[in-house]
């Protein structure tokens, strides 16, 4: 079964989960878990990617981060490959450290941003690396120590989830704790690690009751919100899409156009890109010019990236030609 296109674009927030490959460790020891932490900062830094809650487990790891202005699978794909290549540097091994595909769900920030916080901040307790709610405020991997002010970390969002707990920061912080420590007593809740109906509903027997009312609720394994909330990023995403598909249906429809009229004017595309100024040459690349903004739709620096010429150049063919016709 073919898997599913992820669904991204920056400001979406998603819950980040990785695994090592056939659930084996992905840290060592906590040299390994610095590296991981400070690779994290960094490209949290440099790619505008904010992380609101984390918790680097011992085969696995939970991130809570809004996609910045290159994408989560930029943002994924950098963190994952450096720290492998680092990983087995130190370890002496070979081969996939993660598993070939992180999970990531996108969430709706109303309805699950509080729990999702609490949920992955409570990944230490309920796995037993920490013995309580005491030992988890100084708890060094994860970021609940962060939030409650037991450590610092200035790259991560910890203004902004105290928001969601109180104006006066000393009060959020005491509410924030308190919301976290009511959590230990809900267990695993699996429905806060994937997307779709049954998740987003709350379990199965909410499912059919919904049903029993007529409300068909629209629903994505990729998405934890309800179904509005689905058709919003959905129909977003979509719109993204169809967007890049017809850029690329007209950088096509430009190379197309470009080697018709090389080959009709015995003229090669080489020389068309390589500045050549005979006359043949630059009449060609200046009628070329005018066709792909006019016909093919192009931008002026897409049409230079055809023609081999900088921006600044079509735009003075345009000019011309508008000047001419006026």
């Amino acid at each position: 079964m073919p898997r599913s296109a992820r669904l991204d674009a920056p400001g979406t927030l998603h819950h980040v989960i990785i695994r090592g490959i056939e659930k084996r460790r992905i840290v060592n020891d906590d040299q390994d878990r610095e590296i991981f932490v400070d690779r994290l900062e960094q490209l949290s830094v440099d790619l505008k990617t904010p992380v609101y809650a984390w918790a680097l487990m011992t085969n696995h790891a939970h991130l809570l981060i809004r996609s910045g202005p290159e994408g989560l699978p930029s943002f994924m794909r950098k963190l994952l490959t450096g720290y492998a290549i680092n990983y087995n540097r130190r370890h002496h091994r070979h081969g996939h450290l993660f598993q070939n595909r992180y999970k990531s769900i996108v969430c709706e920030e109303d309805t699950y941003f509080k729990e999702l916080v609490r949920y992955i901040h409570l990944n230490p307790l309920r796995a037993d690396l920490v013995e309580s709610m005491q030992k988890l405020d100084w708890y060094r991997w994860c970021g609940h120590s962060v939030i409650v002010g037991r450590r610092k970390r200035s790259w991560q969002e910890r203004d902004y989830v105290l928001k969601w707990f109180g104006v006066k920061k000393k009060e959020a912080v005491s509410n924030y704790r308190n919301f976290v420590k009511k959590g230990v007593a809900l267990g695993k809740q699996p429905n806060l690690t994937g997307g779709g109906l049954i998740r987003s509903a709350g379990g199965w027997s909410e499912v059919k009751a919904l049903r029993r009312m007529g409300d068909r609720q629209v629903s994505d394994e990729r998405i934890l919100g309800t179904g509005d909330f689905v058709e919003q990023i959905t129909q977003q995403i979509d719109l993204e899409r169809k967007c890049r598909l017809i850029g690329a249906d007209r950088v096509e429809k430009a190379k197309k156009l470009l080697k018709e009229k090389c080959e009709a004017q015995s003229i090669s595309k080489e020389a068309l890109k390589g500045g050549s100024r005979t006359g043949d040459v630059s009449k060609v690349r200046c009628e070329l010019a005018l066709e792909l903004v006019k016909e093919c739709g192009l931008t002026y620096s897409e049409s230079a990236r055809q023609l081999g010429v900088c921006t600044s150049a079509i735009a003075k063919i345009i000019k011309r030609k508008q000047n001419k016709s006026n």
